[in-house]
């Protein structure tokens, strides 16, 4: 059970609600606090002018609404707002920015009445999740257009996926006699007015990234061991020379995995013991770059996902909509924490990270594609017969297509503001854009370390090398084995590679730690 209370959600409670299906439970404190917020508001803003209240919104705030019309008001925001176009973002995103959006609204300074956190709570541990397009999200003035679609189906509207099928609200209310919410004063801005949607699609890409980096990192550990690399190259000795923590970490996780390996060799035994007379060495005396500079390369990503995680944990966590209704201080502030900012800024940051760590794993695909650089290898991890059989090539082409989609789609979104609301939004986020392409760029990137851990594990079979890799590579191997068997014969792939990406998806090796 997480508990929505006065602690700060951490990304390990967002991930024991998603994936491990824990319920949500809200304290009655947390009740309380939310209630006095709302019955403070109701009162103060008696006869005076509260944006959003009792008055238009965005540049319509300078005309009044009168009391009668208050609560139409909500009802009219929320409609007019649902206008989302696309696909529908999947039931698991949707459900973290729900979280998301509860834990924001629970923290009291949002003039809801607890009604909200309620329902929005029963929804989520019952798994109905609201459709919400993918598109409509500037980012400023928060997620409008999305949030809108979840506080339509709050009031009994819309559509929603529950049982797996995609049905209308008031059907599925029906049969769990779930009353819809009603709108007392503020429901309608309270719960439309924030970051949440962009920062749970950015909560899951922070997961997924996690496991990228993982794999990553296994994924180059067992090339390394391929080819009988030096360890040095990952050495403590060596690596904390250079003063970032993300490069010492993944140096420090190689190790670890390769510890007890057979097949990585010390320099000192073979190149620094005075033997070695010939001209031209046999033995290569360093790895290419993407074997080499793995903790150069992928520390900087580890640091982007860490800096990620500590943005989006803290706005999560924060107030995310305006106007701020304070009863400490007894006034209502107006203002822009709905602003995208940092979320958007972030993901950009994450992008570009996680892209970068699809180009790792393109160059390690070729350097084992390529007999000509590995020089243990037949070209294309081919088992079979060279000429008549094709072995791997013909994934190579998905690995290296699927990077350069990477690669554009990591050009910064937090940049491209366009002014829109009557230029009252002059300058916007396009947070949700931004964690929506991040989405998209780790997906994609599961797809190339698919290609990758099928040809590492046909390289392992085909220098007949399984029992000398290190405890845990051998386990990866073995666990994929069973999925996808040795081949040596031309066969459809997409199957296979089907299958090993959604093995990497369900789980977590937990190779890098910060802790």
């Amino acid at each position: 059970m997480v508990k929505i209370s006065g602690d700060r959600l951490a990304l390990s409670d967002y991930y024991d609600i998603l994936f491990k299906s824990q319920q949500i439970e809200i304290t009655d404190s947390t009740l309380e606090i939310v209630e006095k917020c709302y019955a403070f508001l109701k009162d103060f803003s008696v006869n005076k002018v509260i944006y959003g209240v009792n008055t238009g919104l965005g540049p319509m705030a300078q005309y009044r609404i009168e009391s009668e019309d208050q609560v139409q008001l909500q009802y009219n925001l929320i409609r007019s707002h649902t206008s989302g176009c696309g696909k529908p973002l999947e039931p698991l995103y949707v459900k973290a920015a729900m979280i998301s959006r509860l834990k924001s609204l629970s923290l009291g300074y949002s003039g809801i009445h607890p009604d909200a956190i309620k329902l929005l709570s029963i929804l989520i541990n019952k798994d109905i999740i609201p459709i919400i397009p993918e598109h409509g999200g500037v980012g400023a003035s928060g997620d409008l257009v999305q949030l809108s679609h979840i506080a339509l189906v709050l009031i009994g509207e819309g559509e929603v996926f529950y049982e797996g099928k995609r049905q209308p609200t008031k059907t599925v209310f029906e049969k769990l006699n779930i009353r819809p919410l009603k709108v007392y004063l503020r429901e309608g801005l309270g719960l439309i007015n924030g970051t949440s949607v962009m920062s749970g699609i950015g909560i899951i890409n922070i997961i997924r990234a996690v496991q990228l980096i993982n794999w990553s990192v296994v994924a180059s550990s067992m090339i390394n061991e391929i080819v009988q690399s030096f360890d040095d190259h990952f050495s403590k000795e060596l690596n904390s020379t250079k003063m970032h923590n993300g490069q010492q970490v993944i140096a420090g996780a190689m190790r670890n995995i390769l510890t007890d390996s057979k097949l990585i060799e010390k320099r000192g035994d073979h190149l620094y013991n005075g033997k070695i007379e010939e001209k031209i060495f046999k033995q290569k005396i360093q790895e290419y770059y993407s074997l080499r500079c793995v903790p150069q390369v992928l520390g900087p990503v580890f640091d982007a996902i860490n800096s990620a995680e500590n943005v989006l944990v803290n706005e999560v966590n924060s107030v995310n909509d305006n106007p701020v209704v304070d009863v400490k201080t007894k006034t209502v502030y107006h203002g822009g924490n709905f602003h995208g900012d940092y979320v958007s800024f972030e993901m950009d940051k994450l992008k570009i990270a996680v892209t970068k760590l699809s180009m790792l794993a393109e160059r390690q695909i070729n350097f084992l594609m390529n007999n000509k650089l590995n020089e243990v290898l037949q070209p294309f991890v081919n088992l079979g017969t060279l000429g008549l059989n094709l072995g791997l090539q013909g994934t190579q082409f998905t690995a290296t297509s699927t990077v350069a989609e990477n690669q554009t789609l990591s050009n910064p979104m937090y940049v491209h503001s366009i002014p829109n609301n009557n230029d009252n939004q002059d300058i916007v986020s396009m947070g949700t854009n931004a964690a929506l392409m991040t989405k998209k760029v780790i997906e994609n990137t599961f797809e190339v370390l698919a290609v990758e851990f099928l040809a590492i594990i046909q390289a392992v079979d085909y220098l007949k090398d399984a029992e000398k890799l290190a405890g845990r590579t051998k386990d990866i191997y073995s666990r994929l084995r069973e999925l996808v068997p040795v081949f040596r014969e031309d066969t459809p792939k997409y199957r296979d590679l089907k299958k090993i990406k959604e093995f990497l998806l369900s789980n977590n090796p937990e190779i890098v730690s910060n802790k």
